[in-house]
C-alpha cells in the first residue's frame, strides 16, 4: 500500500509493505497518489525509472503479511494495582480518581506475593519478566512495593529468571528515600505532570480541591536530576481545555525534563473530552511541536517526545507490530483482591474478570479473545497506512468508545495518523542533515 502525504511543503511517499519512506517532488507525489498529472516525456520516463528501481529493491509496493502471528501463551508481565486510592482527585481520571468504581483499598503483601508466584509459574521459559506498580497512587502503599520487589528478586533468582520493575507516580510522596529506592530498583519511572501550572492545576487537584503543581514540580525535578541515565518519562494529558498543548510539552522540556509523553484525554466529561471538531487544531499543534522539536534538535537542545519516536528500519519486528500490546494474553492486571483483568483500563469491569491469582487460573475464553485479536481482526485498519506502526490502537479505548476491542476509535486514529506523519517528517529531516 502506498501513502502519499504533504507536510510543510515536503512531499512524502510511505510504503506500508516495506516500511520505507521516500521524499519526492510534487508531481511525482501526486502521480503516485493516483492523481492525473501532466508530465513532459522526460519527466514521465524519469519518474517511471525511479518507481521501477524502488520496486526492484523491494522498497515500493512490497507485499504485506497476510496471516496473523502465532502468539505465545507464556505470561510476560503483570500490572499490580497496589493502591486503589489516590491523594489526588484528577477530574479526567479513567480510574474514578483511583477507586476504580469500588471501595478505596490497598493491596496486601500476601496478594502481591501470590501475584509474583503466579507470574513465575505462568511465564514458562521466559527469562525476563516485568512488573508495573500502579494505582491510584502506588506510593500510598510503598511498603508493599518494596517488599514485593525484594520477594520477586529472591524468587526469580531461584529459577534463573529476572524481573524488571516500573512504576507510575504523581510525585506527591517522593522523598529522598523513595528516590534512592526507585533509582536502585526501577527500570522505568513514569511521573505524572500535565505541563504549565495553570493547565496542571485545572484538573490535577488534591483531595482538598487545591492545585497540585507547586507540591510536585520541585520533587519531580529533584528525582530527574538524581535519575542520571536511567529510564524515566514525564507523562501528561491534554484535554479540550489546552488544545495548545505544544506549549505544555515545551514547558516541560524547558524545566529539565528530556523524556516526555503527552496523551489525549480519555473521558466523557463534555468540557474536557476531545471531539471531532478539535482535530484540525490538534493536527496543527502536532506540526507546530514537530517544527520546534527539530529546531531544538539542530541547536543541540533536543529532547525525546514519545509520539515522535518511530523506527522504520530497526524497530519492532513485523510480527510484534501485528500482535499489538499483549493485553489479556501476555500481560494482565491484578487488583487489590487478586482478581485478574486484561489491563489496567479494564480493571473492575465484571465482564472482563479473567480469574484470581489465588485461584491460579486464567479464563480460557477471555484469554483466547485477546490472544486472537490482532491487526488482521481489526478490519477497519486494512486500508490504513499506519497499521503496522500503531497495531490497531488500544483495545480498551476501542471497547470503551466503540463497544468492541477490534473496532478502532476514529478520533484516536486521526490523531495517531497525524503524529506518525510528523514523526516521518522528522526522520526525513534527520536523514537530510546526515547526508
Amino acid at each position: 500500500m502506498r501513502h502519499v502525504f504533504t507536510y510543510c511543503g515536503h512531499f512524502y511517499l510511505y510504503d506500508t509493505g516495506s516500511g520505507s519512506l521516500h521524499e519526492c517532488d510534487e508531481k511525482t507525489a501526486r502521480y503516485l497518489g493516483g492523481e492525473e498529472v501532466e508530465f513532459t516525456d522526460e519527466e514521465l520516463r524519469e519518474t517511471l525509472r525511479d518507481v521501477e528501481g524502488l520496486q526492484k529493491e523491494g522498497l515500493l509496493d512490497a507485499p504485506e503479511p497476510a496471516a496473523a502471528p502465532i502468539k505465545s501463551e507464556e505470561l510476560k508481565a503483570l500490572c499490580l494495582h497496589v493502591s486503589h486510592d489516590c491523594n489526588l482527585r484528577c477530574r479526567y481520571c479513567f480510574a474514578d480518581e483511583g477507586a476504580y468504581h469500588s471501595v478505596r483499598e490497598v493491596m496486601r503483601f500476601e496478594t502481591a506475593k501470590a501475584a509474583i508466584d503466579f507470574l513465575l509459574r505462568e511465564s514458562g521459559k521466559r527469562k525476563v519478566l516485568e512488573v508495573d506498580f500502579f494505582g491510584g497512587e502506588p506510593l500510598m502503599n510503598s511498603d508493599v512495593v518494596k517488599r514485593t520487589v525484594a520477594y520477586a528478586k529472591e524468587e526469580a533468582a531461584k529459577v534463573g529468571k529476572k524481573f524488571l520493575f516500573t512504576t507510575t507516580t504523581n510525585g506527591l510522596l517522593l522523598d529522598d528515600e523513595t528516590i534512592d529506592f526507585f533509582n536502585r530498583e526501577m527500570e522505568n519511572v513514569v511521573l505524572s505532570l500535565d505541563g504549565r501550572k495553570e493547565v496542571h492545576d485545572a484538573v490535577r487537584r488534591t483531595v482538598n480541591g487545591k492545585g497540585s503543581f507547586d507540591a510536585v514540580i520541585e520533587k519531580a525535578k529533584k528525582f530527574v536530576r538524581a535519575r542520571g541515565d536511567k529510564h524515566y518519562y514525564v507523562r501528561g494529558t491534554f484535554t479540550a481545555k489546552n488544545l495548545d498543548f505544544s506549549k505544555d510539552v515545551l514547558f516541560l522540556a524547558d524545566n529539565g525534563f528530556d523524556s516526555i509523553s503527552l496523551e489525549p484525554v480519555v473521558t466523557d466529561l463534555p468540557d474536557l473530552a476531545i471531539r471531532e471538531e478539535h482535530l484540525p487544531a490538534i493536527e496543527r499543534e502536532y506540526e507546530t511541536l514537530a517544527e520546534e522539536y527539530l529546531r531544538r534538535e539542530r541547536e543541540g537542545k533536543g529532547f525525546l517526545f514519545f509520539h515522535f519516536q518511530i523506527d522504520l528500519e530497526g524497530g519492532p519486528c513485523l510480527s510484534k507490530r501485528v500482535s499489538a500490546c499483549g493485553a489479556g494474553n501476555e500481560y494482565l492486571s491484578v487488583v487489590p483482591n487478586g482478581d485478574l483483568y486484561p489491563c489496567h483500563q479494564f480493571a473492575g469491569e465484571k465482564d472482563f474478570r479473567m480469574g484470581n491469582v489465588f485461584e491460579g487460573k486464567i479464563d480460557p475464553a477471555l484469554r483466547k479473545k485477546f490472544r486472537d485479536s490482532c491487526l488482521f481482526t481489526r478490519k477497519k485498519c486494512s486500508e490504513c497506512f499506519a497499521k503496522f506502526i500503531c497495531s490497531g490502537g488500544c483495545s480498551a479505548n476501542n471497547y470503551h468508545y466503540c463497544g468492541d476491542i477490534d473496532e478502532p476509535y476514529p478520533i484516536t486514529c486521526a490523531m495517531m495518523k497525524k503524529r506518525i506523519e510528523c514523526a516521518m517528517h522528522i526522520l526525513a529531516e534527520r536523514k537530510t542533515r546526515e547526508n
